[in-house]
């Protein structure tokens, strides 16, 4: 596949946002493959099968796509490319890939667009066994990648692995499905957030990322943000301007209420660490399953316990009322919209929202 310059699409905002309803049957897992897999590279017939998406609009059109797809079509490539001019065209590349049964897709672009694919290849039925997925760190936040990404981050390495489709290392995680959003079939992302989270989240986003602040320097911000409010001000919980301040959640876990009642946040996630290598949750692990986390309002002292919170051991101290724990499902009731991997959506008026592990996927390390 070649990519000419006329192909791009327009530096700009609005692509990492989700698909249209394309969601009807769960299939099964992907491909099982042992974490430290041997290096091998496929033969001609399975190097026809390998796929490229790139998202030029993610990272706020900061260029790493379209530098990537520059240096495909400079150097040519065996490999289905898909430039996308809008969001209206990944389903169709998406589709024309399935019909080609690719064994190895490589996503330039950032957490919002991963999850968008996610949940079209979770969801749809169209491919017999799920691809592989490479993720290349070329949006904002890239929380996603931080955790499951490419490790080598040069352009030049990301077209010679493209190229070669040498697999040397992989590792396996579960998505978090979202059963019913509002409006929408279910959403496959991998981190899940409501109360002072989605506050935060549209906050960094607007003062932040729209600024060309992204990543790790955008959330260490916005957590900074946070701590200097409540160090300096009185706690208020009618400020609109303040995210530490009382939601209304309740949590049941495999079935047993976890809270009910005014709280900071809760997230679940099935990374392993989140941005800035954070690892908000204790209390162990099940095989697969979802990790949460729930924190109460008020904090007793958001500067005294931001650090153990975030990065504690399995059992570290932390404030009255912070709840951890690991599940295979769980129901969620918030007065606010939620995040899923940086986009915002909103759940049923009259029903709690359901979250549980999805398939196992399998992501392309090195």
């Amino acid at each position: 596949a070649r990519w000419s310059p006329g192909m791009g699409a327009a530096r700009g905002r609005g692509l990492d946002g989700y698909l249209p309803r394309a969601a009807w049957a769960t299939i099964a897992p992907g491909l099982c493959r042992e974490e430290n897999c041997s290096p091998a590279i496929m033969d001609d017939k399975a190097l026809n099968r390998v796929g490229v998406i790139i998202n030029p609009k993610s990272g706020r059109g900061r260029g790493k796509g379209l530098a990537l797809a520059d240096a495909l079509n400079h150097e040519g490539t065996n490999a289905d490319l898909a430039v996308l001019s809008s969001f209206a065209d990944l389903m169709p590349a998406l589709q024309r890939m399935a019909t080609n049964q690719i064994q190895t897709l490589y996503i330039s672009s950032g957490d919002g667009t991963v999850q968008a694919i996610q949940t079209w290849l979770a969801e749809s039925g169209q491919f017999k066994t799920l691809p592989r997925l490479c993720l290349l760190p070329h949006g904002t936040t890239n929380m996603t990648a931080a955790d499951l990404g490419y490790r080598h981050t040069s352009i030049a390495a990301q077209v010679s692995a493209i190229n070669a489709n040498i697999i040397r290392e992989t590792r396996q995680r579960s998505t978090v499905r979202i059963a019913n959003p509002k409006g929408r079939g279910p959403l496959h992302g991998m981190f899940f957030g409501t109360g002072a989270v989605a506050e935060a989240t549209r906050y960094c986003q607007v003062a932040f990322n729209d600024k060309g602040v992204g990543g790790n320097w955008a959330t260490f911000a916005t957590l900074a943000t946070v701590a200097a409010k409540s160090i300096f001000l009185p706690a208020n919980p009618k400020d609109p301007n303040r995210f530490d301040k009382p939601y209304p959640i309740r949590v049941e876990a495999d079935g047993a209420p976890v809270c009910n009642g005014p709280h900071l946040l809760m997230l679940a996630t099935t990374l392993e660490k989140l941005i800035l290598g954070a690892k908000p949750f204790w209390g162990g692990t099940t095989a697969g399953g979802l990790r949460t986390t729930v924190l109460p309002y008020p904090v007793p002292s958001i500067p005294r316990w931001i650090i153990p919170i975030m990065y504690g051991n399995e059992k570290r101290n932390v404030p009255a009322g912070a709840i951890s724990q690991s599940c295979r499902s769980c129901s969620v009731t918030s007065s606010t919209s939620f995040v899923l991997d940086g986009e915002f959506y909103d759940a049923n008026e009259d029903e709690p929202l359901r979250l549980e592990t999805g398939p196992l996927l399998d992501y392309v390390v090195a």
